[in-house]
């Protein structure tokens, strides 16, 4: 048995032939000189501005890959100038030889923003848990690395337990009133064998024989290159606007909304080693996030860093930590198709949910590499909506549904088995926020990356293959990989939908 979640409508329901209100009136008063030529017997110019007014319904209203034509325009546009002038291409000061302090970041792109902050003692280890501060979006936001069993074994009940409990999750997080997003991220490496290799080096005896040598050495290169390493992150994301207040009641500043983000840690910690099942949660120091930082621009510089953690064990003086001026690539240049950055490509790709309905455990064919040296990596983000906006939302969107019933009684149309399911969703939207749940709008973003020696095309095309297969269907974020990149491969609290001077 599986548990297929399908609970889930459109954003926004259009209450004329699917178009909205205000393409509807955009589109009526475009249509105004084709009926005042005709009115006035010019026909020759009926039949042109006819023409014109067909060429501004296929720009306003048909999408193309996502966007409508005046946004491909726009993001083209601003896409040629910005490397026309220079301003995408990347080059980290350290490459240069011009870094000042090793702590500040030098990161690319829409991460240019982000400043790092080592925050009051915390735990029973006294742990200083970095405290993530984006200038550009003004929020705030920390990362825990968590371990959960799986869900690929589970019987159907512990699965729905498991789907309840991020439910749960997302209430709790409203019902705070402070936490704006949470972002789950999984990446998944080829097993590189760094640790194996210092485990072996030290129960190795001198005096075993070659033959058993040969047999251990031969058995440890086929089992890394048929396994794989997971790395799974969550991340916390607070507005400033929503955390100011209470963060000046405990004292204000930066240790204020430390204070803050500690109670809310507590909260969420306790959720998700409880109803979500997870075995670990361990909320990052900042030498930890650079290193999940680095390793998220260039996953082949893992098995480098282990060793010198090995090492330090033995030898004190050895530096295994990432600076943050390091922590990010040495250049950084995107492309239309794709991402570069160092030695690696990247492509990224967003999922559209079906209408079937979404099978717990499904994105499982998305995260497995085809290849070795190949990463995958995936982002689910859950924007959690303020409690009066979805109230808002939910009723503009009963409204139109009605509408657009009405509409369709009234010139006789008949109602397909699509509407009627979208109309009742929409209806049912209200129910659910008066018993208190809180309105989300989830989306997902995958990104495989691989050396620059590999054909990173064809990677894109078996990552579109996977998301296929997994019942999903791909949409290649064209324009815009880097911020795509930035978000399912970085643990840094980046998101698509969040803008500058967030609420």
């Amino acid at each position: 048995m599986t548990t297929t979640y399908a609970d889930y409508s459109r954003d926004r329901i259009g209450w004329f032939f699917g178009i909205s209100g205000t393409q509807l009136a955009f589109l009526a008063t475009g249509s105004l000189p084709v009926f005042w030529a005709i009115q006035q017997g010019a026909w020759l110019s009926g039949f042109l501005l006819l023409l014109i007014w067909v060429a501004v319904v296929l720009v306003t209203i048909v999408p193309i890959h996502g966007r409508s034509a005046t946004g491909w325009m726009c993001a083209a546009v601003a896409h040629a100038a910005g490397g026309l002038m220079g301003w995408t291409a990347f080059r980290a000061k350290a490459a240069e030889g011009k870094t000042e302090d090793l702590e500040t970041p030098d990161l690319p792109g829409v991460l240019q923003g982000v400043q790092i902050h080592d925050g009051p003692p915390h735990g029973s280890g006294l742990q200083r848990v970095a405290i993530i501060q984006d200038h550009a979006s003004r929020c705030w936001a920390v990362t825990a690395a968590v371990v959960h069993p799986g869900i690929g074994m589970e019987a159907a009940d512990e699965r729905r337990r498991y789907g309840a409990g991020l439910a749960e999750l997302i209430d709790v997080a409203g019902r705070t009133e402070k936490i704006e997003e949470i972002l789950f991220m999984v990446r998944t490496v080829p097993e590189d064998g760094a640790e194996r290799e210092l485990w072996v080096q030290a129960h190795t005896k001198p005096s075993s024989p070659p033959l058993s040598r040969q047999i251990n050495a031969d058995l440890a290169n086929g089992l890394s290159q048929a396994s794989v390493r997971t790395e799974q992150f969550i991340t916390l994301v607070v507005p400033e606007a929503r955390i100011a207040r209470s963060a000046k009641e405990s004292g204000g500043g930066l240790e204020g909304r430390c204070r803050e983000l500690y109670l809310l840690m507590g909260e969420v910690e306790a959720h998700l080693r409880g109803a979500m099942g997870m075995t670990s949660v361990s909320w990052l120091t900042s030498p930890e996030l650079a290193l999940a930082c680095r390793t998220g621009f260039a996953p082949g510089d893992r098995a480098g860093i282990v060793e010198a953690l090995a090492l330090r064990e033995k030898d004190p003086g050895v530096n295994a930590d990432v600076p943050w001026a390091m922590a990010g690539p040495s250049g950084a240049d995107p492309v239309v198709r794709h991402y570069s950055h160092d030695a690696w490509n990247s492509i990224s790709a967003t999922i559209k949910l079906p209408a079937k309905g979404a099978v717990m455990g499904a994105l499982a064919p998305i995260l497995t590499p085809s290849e070795s040296g190949e990463r995958r990596s995936f982002m689910v983000a859950f924007p959690i909506v303020a409690q009066s906006k979805a109230d808002r939302q939910s009723g503009n969107s009963e409204w139109a549904a009605d509408t657009a019933e009405a509409v369709r009684g009234r010139l006789g149309m008949k109602v397909r088995a699509k509407q009627r399911e979208e109309t009742a969703k929409a209806r049912g939207m209200d129910t659910k926020l008066a018993r208190g749940n809180f309105l989300t709008r989830p989306y997902a973003v995958c990104t495989v990356t691989v050396p620059k020696t590999a054909r990173v095309s064809e990677f894109g095309r078996r990552l579109d293959a996977s998301v296929r297969r997994a019942g999903f269907a791909p949409l290649r974020l064209d324009l815009a990989q880097d911020a795509a990149f930035a978000a399912s491969a970085v643990p840094l609290g980046t998101s698509l939908t969040r803008k500058s001077g967030a609420r």
